[in-house]
C-alpha cells in the first residue's frame, strides 16, 4: 500500500486573500482607502497585530515598504505589510505563528498571510540583497541596528530606507516603483542633499541627481568684510542681526562655503516653508539682486 502523504493547510485554503478582494470589489477598494489613511484598514490592523506578536516573542524586526514611508510622513496605500527581521528570526517567527493566526501562501513560502484579515505579510532577510538579488553594497541590514520606534511600532530608519529602495531600483527594471518612492519621500519630507554621505557609493550619485531635481535651493546673501567659515563665525560679526541670522540657523539654514566670498556670505536651505520665512531667494532671482542681512 502506497504511503499517505501528508497535507498542509496553506493560507489560500482558509482565508481570502485581502489584495484579490480589492481588485474584484471597486467599492471595498475606495472604502478600504478611506479607512487605511485614517489608520483604521486591515493592513492597519494587520501591521499592529504581527508587530505585536513580534514583541512579544522578542524577535528583532523592522517595518519596511510603504508602511514604513507611511510612518515616517509620506501616506501611500498598500495592500500588505513588509517586515525586516534576520535569518534566525524568520526562523522564530514561523515556529511561533504558522497555525496560529498565520499560514503560508504557499508551503515553502517565507511569508505569511494572516488568516483572519487575509493580508499578506511579506519578510525581507538581512545580509541578503536588494531588487536583483545579487550581492552588492547595499544589503538588508539587521533591523536591531537601524530601526525607530514610532507610535510603538518599529520601522527602518528614513537613511536607510531611501538606500535600500535606490539599491533595488538601480539594479532591478522591474522595481522602477522604489525609484519613485524616493522621490516621493524627498519632496514630502526635505531629508538634506548631505544624507548622500551617509549612503552607500553605489547608490550616492542617483540620491544626488534625483534630490537635485527636486528640490530647489534657495539663498539668502550676507554683506561681510572678510570671510567666515563658519556660521558661529557669522553670528560674532558686528553690525549684523544677530537674532534674525541666529532663528535662520535654528531652523535649518547653512552657510554655503562653495558659493560664500570675503565679502558676502551666502545662507541656503532647501526648504520652502523656511525660504518663505526669511525671503530667501532662488538662484535665478539673485541676478537681480537678493535680500541681505
Amino acid at each position: 500500500m502506497a504511503a499517505s502523504k501528508t497535507v498542509t493547510s496553506t493560507a489560500d485554503d482558509v482565508a481570502p486573500a485581502y489584495e484579490r478582494l480589492l481588485r474584484a470589489d471597486v467599492g471595498l477598494s475606495l472604502d478600504e482607502m478611506g479607512r487605511f489613511f485614517a489608520g483604521e484598514s486591515k493592513v492597519d490592523e494587520a501591521l499592529r497585530r504581527v508587530t505585536a506578536r513580534l514583541d512579544r516573542l522578542g524577535i528583532p524586526y523592522a517595518v519596511v515598504g510603504a508602511m514604513a514611508m507611511n510612518a515616517h510622513g509620506f501616506r501611500r496605500v498598500t495592500s500588505d505589510v513588509d517586515i525586516l527581521v534576520t535569518p534566525s528570526g524568520l526562523d522564530a517567527l514561523h515556529a511561533a505563528l504558522r497555525g496560529r493566526g498565520y499560514l503560508p501562501p504557499f508551503d515553502a513560502s517565507r511569508h505569511l498571510r494572516d488568516t483572519e484579515l487575509g493580508v499578506r505579510i511579506e519578510f525581507l532577510v538581512s545580509g541578503q540583497y536588494p531588487g536583483d538579488g545579487k550581492p552588492k553594497d547595499v544589503a538588508f541590514p539587521d533591523p536591531a541596528d537601524t530601526s525607530v520606534v514610532i507610535r510603538g511600532i518599529r520601522y527602518l530608519n528614513l537613511e536607510k530606507l531611501i538606500e535600500l529602495k535606490l539599491a533595488s531600483g538601480l539594479s532591478a527594471a522591474h522595481r522602477g516603483r522604489d525609484l519613485s518612492d524616493v522621490e516621493d519621500l524627498i519632496n514630502a519630507l526635505g531629508p538634506p542633499l548631505s544624507l548622500q554621505d551617509r549612503l552607500a557609493p553605489s547608490v550616492r550619485e542617483e540620491y544626488a541627481r534625483r534630490w537635485q531635481a527636486l528640490r530647489r535651493p534657495f539663498y539668502f546673501l550676507v554683506p561681510i568684510a572678510g570671510a567666515v567659515a563658519t556660521f558661529e563665525e557669522l553670528l560674532s560679526r558686528p553690525n549684523l542681526d544677530a537674532a534674525r541670522l541666529a532663528a535662520m540657523r535654528d531652523d535649518g539654514v547653512w552657510l554655503d562655503l562653495e558659493h560664500s566670498t570675503a565679502d558676502t556670505a551666502w545662507l541656503t536651505t532647501d526648504d520652502p516653508a523656511v525660504a518663505g520665512r526669511y525671503d530667501m531667494e532662488e538662484p535665478g532671482d539673485l541676478m537681480e539682486g537678493a535680500p541681505s542681512a
